[in-house]
C-alpha cells in the first residue's frame, strides 16, 4: 500500500510572498504558457517535491494556485492556463516582469515509495504539468523505475503542451513509451483520434507491479479510474491530484473540502483508496 506524506522541503515561510521575476516563457499552446522565475536576487523561490503546488501572482491584479510543472537549481516553472481575470494578466507578462510567489503547498507524489514499480502516467490537456514533475523524476532517477509509459490525451494536435518533449525527447529515454491521441482530427494529425480512457484500454499495457498517476478534468478522471480498475490496477495503487480545488491553501476558505477532507490540509495527491473513502463520508 502507498502511504502519501507532506514533506515542504523549504525554509521560507510558505504564507509570506517572496517577489521573484520572470526569467523565460514558453508558448505551449494558443491558450496555456510555461513561466520561469527565481527571486531578483537569482535564488530559487522555494525548494519543492514533485507534486507541490504555489501561488502566483501579480500585485495588482492578485493570485492563484498552480502546480510546480518543473524546477531548476535556481528556478520554478509554472504552467498556466488562460481561463480567467488572474491567468489573462499572466499572459501578457514578458521576460523582466515581476511577479509575486508563495509556496510549497500540499503534499507530494510519493517517488521514494514508488521505487521498483513500472510507473503509467496519464493525463489530459492541462493535466500534464502536474503529471510531468513526478515523470521528470522517475526520469532523473531512471534506475530506479520500472517501465515507464505516458499516455496522454487533448482536443487537437495544437492543444497538447510541452510537444518537444512528448515527441523528441521523452520517447529517446530507456524503456520509456509515450502514446499520444486527440479527440478530434486535424490535417495536420496523422496519429490516434480516441479519447483517453478507450485510447488507455486498447494499448494492451502489462500493468503488473504498476502505479499508475492520473491526472485529468471530471470526465477523464471517472473514465481512466474506472479503466485502470478494469485493467487490474489495485485502488492504492492509483494516484491522482485534486489540486484544481485548491484556493487559499491553508484550510481557510473552505472551497476545497470533500467529505472529512480538506484538499490543500490533506492532499492533493491522493490514492483512489483514499478518494473513494472521502466520498462516502
Amino acid at each position: 500500500m502507498i502511504e502519501l506524506t507532506h514533506d515542504c522541503s523549504c525554509e521560507n515561510n510558505p504564507l509570506v510572498p517572496t517577489v521573484c521575476k520572470v526569467i523565460e516563457i514558453t508558448e505551449e499552446t494558443s491558450d496555456v504558457k510555461s513561466f520561469r522565475v527565481q527571486t531578483l536576487d537569482g535564488a530559487l523561490p522555494f525548494r519543492f517535491v514533485p507534486g507541490q503546488l504555489g501561488m502566483l501572482g501579480i500585485v495588482e491584479h492578485g493570485e492563484c494556485m498552480f502546480c510546480v510543472s518543473m524546477g531548476g537549481a535556481d528556478w520554478l516553472e509554472f504552467t498556466v492556463k488562460k481561463v480567467g481575470t488572474v491567468t489573462e494578466r499572466l499572459h501578457l507578462l514578458y521576460p523582466g516582469s515581476q511577479v509575486i510567489v508563495r509556496g510549497p503547498y500540499g503534499n507530494a507524489w510519493p517517488v521514494e515509495q514508488c521505487k521498483g514499480h513500472n510507473m503509467l502516467f496519464i493525463a489530459g490537456g492541462i493535466g500534464l504539468p502536474p503529471v510531468r514533475t513526478f515523470l521528470l523524476h522517475t526520469l532523473a532517477f531512471r534506475a530506479d523505475y520500472g517501465r515507464i509509459d505516458l499516455v496522454y490525451s487533448a482536443s487537437t494536435k495544437a492543444d497538447l503542451v510541452f510537444k518537444e518533449q512528448l515527441f523528441d525527447l521523452w520517447p529517446a529515454e530507456p524503456n520509456t513509451h509515450i502514446h499520444v491521441s486527440v479527440y478530434r482530427p486535424s490535417e495536420d494529425w496523422e496519429g490516434p483520434v480516441e479519447y483517453t480512457a478507450p485510447f488507455l484500454t486498447s494499448l494492451g499495457l502489462d500493468i503488473s507491479h504498476t502505479t499508475a498517476v492520473l491526472c485529468g478534468g471530471p470526465s477523464l478522471y471517472r473514465t481512466c479510474s474506472k479503466a485502470l480498475a478494469e485493467m487490474g490496477v489495485p485502488d492504492d495503487h492509483i494516484l491522482t491530484t485534486l489540486e484544481m480545488r485548491m484556493k487559499c491553501g491553508i484550510g481557510k476558505c473552505g472551497r476545497c473540502n470533500v467529505g472529512s477532507k480538506y484538499i490543500c490540509l490533506d492532499g492533493p495527491v491522493f490514492t483512489q483508496a483514499e478518494v473513494n473513502a472521502m466520498l462516502k463520508d
